[in-house]
């Protein structure tokens, strides 16, 4: 099955445009985080091989994303794009007609919290909300695991959290990991030897679907304190748990207008939540590449994926699968 997805890729990566040229040259995101990836993967392999686009993929993350497309009007596909952390940017992008929402790329959206290993749930039900961990802060190990600064919004949403509920008072050390490796590492290690784990993550990720984690209250949502936390500057910051997350993949209203075809086919790349979190799981499982993990997708869910595309799209893909 590996040797077959692997053929797979080398000819997403090597064949030659079979599709008219039409499309043209096509920049997508490479966000760093692995669901975001696979789906550029996908997206990437269907738009070269079905509809003849030249694919450029842009290293990218939220933040970046956005200011270039302020700035420079590109890339012109943004995948896995998180709503609720791209702010006042991504409204005014809207507002003003630069970019359009293609599709909620992930179904019902992504969760984003604050959470605690259940073995520690369970030894200690105080912790599970945030008033019990303040007053034990030596029982989640003094330390709140945050995600990395440098476009990652979660950071500094996270920071003003901790600063409204005052973590750092309480002996509670706010962490910036250095990448999402070491974030999800550290959880990891945490939870196999069975040791106190505070901090933030998010799904679909394949840790959050093999661990079985709690999630700490934090109070309800308060979209507007929501919103003065994507401030890292905010002089009074005030509590509020994440509101539910849409995630889309964007495009610029340029891009979809040029090519009405290929925005309709991304505007249909959709997943469910647990189903990413299935596939993340797969990867990891049989220590496989996004791109391994994406064709492993293509090459088994054709009647998913063949409905995302037109029939021309169908014909081309067809002939480069040699179905």
């Amino acid at each position: 099955m590996m040797k077959r997805a692997l053929s797979v890729a080398v000819l997403a990566a090597a064949a030659p445009s079979v599709a008219a040229a039409e499309c043209g040259e096509v920049s997508i995101t490479e966000m760093s985080f692995s669901s975001a990836i696979i789906t550029t993967e996908i997206a990437s392999f269907l738009m070269q091989n079905g509809y003849g686009c030249e694919v450029t993929r842009v290293p990218s993350d939220t933040i970046p994303a956005l200011t270039s497309l302020s700035e420079n009007g590109d890339p012109d596909i943004v995948t896995e794009l998180w709503v609720n952390s791209a702010g006042a940017v991504y409204d005014r992008l809207k507002a003003d007609g630069v970019i359009t929402d293609l599709a909620e790329v992930l179904e019902p959206g992504g969760i984003e919290a604050w959470w605690i290993p259940t073995y520690l749930a369970e030894e200690h039900p105080e912790l599970t909300t945030i008033q019990g961990i303040i007053d034990n802060p030596d029982l989640v190990g003094n330390r709140f695991n945050n995600c990395p600064s440098g476009g990652w919004v979660c950071s500094t949403i996270n920071r003003n959290i901790a600063r409204a509920y005052g973590l750092e008072e309480a002996g509670i050390e706010v962490f910036d990991h250095g990448s999402g490796e070491t974030l999800a590492a550290s959880l990891a290690a945490a939870y196999e030897n069975e040791e106190p784990w505070f901090g933030y993550y998010w799904e679909p990720t394949a840790l959050m679907g093999r661990l079985d984690m709690t999630m700490v209250d934090i109070g309800g949502v308060d979209l507007e304190a929501h919103e003065g936390n994507l401030d890292e500057n905010v002089a009074d910051p005030q509590p509020s748990a994440y509101p539910p997350s849409l995630v889309y993949t964007v495009a610029t209203t340029e891009f979809v207008e040029a090519n009405p075809e290929v925005a309709e086919m991304i505007g249909n790349v959709s997943f469910g939540t647990d189903e990413m979190s299935a596939l993340l799981a797969w990867r990891d499982e049989n220590n496989a590449t996004t791109e391994e993990a994406a064709v492993h997708f293509l090459t088994t869910n054709t009647d998913t994926w063949s409905q995302w595309l037109n029939e021309d799209a169908r014909t081309r893909l067809a002939a480069v699968l040699g179905q």
